[in-house]
């Protein structure tokens, strides 16, 4: 039973089993060329590998030889022309001495240094005036012995040069270095590149580290009491016409309607009425402070009054940043050459923090293309129109007329203080209908010049 079934199964796959062959068939083409063919393909490989050469040779002379390197190189190949062309042996003896010394400085230069460089700053924000500390570290991870080379180190427009000696493989070089924050602004430093070279200085090489570390110099400030900022006066907010449930400034009473706090019942009134009456109040909005600084650069007359000028106004914006006050910093916008003349924008800076602040005072620089302090003025009065305090800062070249001119643009409520700095001179009060005008002699004259009554 068994055998019957397994033929038919043979026979079965026999019936239905197919066959097929396919090949694949390639043909192989040759062109032969002629010798003239041959040798100028040949010489267009050579031209090209040459021409690679070249270019890669010329690349490491250019970031190799010093101005002192190819003096020596031009003196070997005009020797050496000299003694071969007129037979002299001077020629052939400065050829032989420069040779001489170029071969002695390429090992000084051969081979690549596994160097790791590291620069720790004691802080990243200083006053101007100050000085930063800074460690670095430059580590030999390689397994060669390191050749001594320096460490340059840009700070700003300067350089910092830091010598490195000999350094075993694993061994490190630790200097510390002093950087100079003089006059406020924003320095950056680095990228790094540490370079080494023969001591006759014909070939250097330079190693380059792309990290930047930014320092911000803040301006120096002085403490204004707040009495004398004239801002307790606006703890309690100023009422305004918008009524409210619950707030400092009473208005009116009225009768009592469902959800009324029972706090707010009038009880005086109810019995009068016999109707239970509520309290009714008007909305306080806090005050806004403006600072406007003058950023064109013929309202002063150095760079020094500038920031001096800069100085009062971080110590007026500062002084509401921390008494919690809403304080608006304001600087002019750059003028687009080719735009409209109607083109105005202002740039305002960050005041939610002291430290904010004073970053964004570090950055603003003396310009040509700015807008003038009267449509500064008018733009932040027309952007932000609930003000109460304006300080207009500017310089000793601008005249009282403009400052007028500009406090005009204010609304009738704001009151203005405008404050002129005039380096040397001494400090005086004007109070008039539109403004009062501070002249500034020096910073520490500030405080006590807005305690004279500035502020009315």
């Amino acid at each position: 039973m068994s055998l019957s079934t397994d033929s038919r199964i043979t026979r079965a796959s026999a019936d239905t089993s197919t066959s097929t062959r396919t090949s694949t068939v390639t043909r192989y083409a040759t062109t032969r060329r002629g010798p003239v063919r041959e040798a100028v393909s040949g010489v267009h490989r050579v031209v090209r590998i040459l021409g690679r050469a070249v270019r890669g040779a010329a690349m490491w002379a250019r970031e190799t030889v010093s101005a002192a390197g190819a003096f020596v190189v031009f003196a070997l190949l005009l020797g050496a022309a000299a003694g071969s062309v007129f037979g002299w042996v001077e020629g052939w003896a400065v050829a032989a001495i420069a040779l001489a010394l170029l071969i002695l400085c390429i090992p000084f230069v051969l081979g690549a240094h596994d160097y790791r460089i590291g620069l720790v700053l004691d802080r990243d924000r200083v006053v101007a005036g100050s000085q930063i500390a800074a460690t670095l570290d430059v580590r030999n991870d390689g397994t060669r012995l390191s050749l001594p080379g320096v460490v340059d180190v840009p700070v700003g427009a300067g350089l910092v040069e830091a010598h490195v000696p000999l350094l075993r493989p694993g061994a490190h070089h630790r200097e510390e270095l002093v950087i100079a924050a003089h006059r406020r602004g924003v320095i950056d430093v680095g990228p790094m590149t540490i370079a080494r070279g023969d001591p006759i200085g014909l070939l250097h090489r330079e190693l380059s580290w792309p990290e930047v570390q930014r320092i911000h110099v803040h301006p120096v400030t002085v403490r204004i009491p707040s009495t004398a900022a004239g801002l307790i006066r606006d703890l309690e907010g100023t009422p305004s016409t918008a009524l409210v449930d619950a707030d400092l400034s009473f208005h009116a009473v009225r009768e009592y309607v469902v959800g009324d706090s029972q706090r707010h019942v009038h009880w005086k009134s109810t019995a009068k009425t016999g109707r239970l009456m509520v309290r009714q109040y008007e909305e306080s909005r806090h005050a806004r402070i403006a600072v406007v600084l003058d950023l064109a650069s013929d309202s002063y007359e150095s760079d020094d009054e500038f920031e001096n000028t800069v100085s009062a106004a971080a110590s007026l914006a500062l002084q509401g940043v921390w008494e919690g006050r809403d304080v608006l910093f304001a600087v002019g916008g750059r003028v687009p050459e080719q735009g409209s003349a109607a083109t105005q924008s202002i740039r305002t800076l960050s005041t939610l923090t002291p430290r904010a602040l004073l970053d964004g005072t570090s950055t603003v620089d003396l310009a040509d293309d700015v807008m003038r302090l009267e449509a500064v003025t008018a733009l932040t009065a027309q952007a932000y129109p609930d003000l109460s305090i304006a300080f207009l800062l500017t310089g000793s070249r601008v005249p009282v007329d403009r400052l007028r001119h500009a406090a005009v643009r204010l609304p009738a409520a704001v009151e203005a203080v405008a404050v002129r700095s005039e380096l040397g001179a001494e400090p005086t009060l004007r109070n008039a209908r539109e403004l009062s005008v501070l002249t500034l002699g020096a910073l520490a004259d500030l405080p006590q010049m807005l305690a004279r009554g500035a502020l009315r």
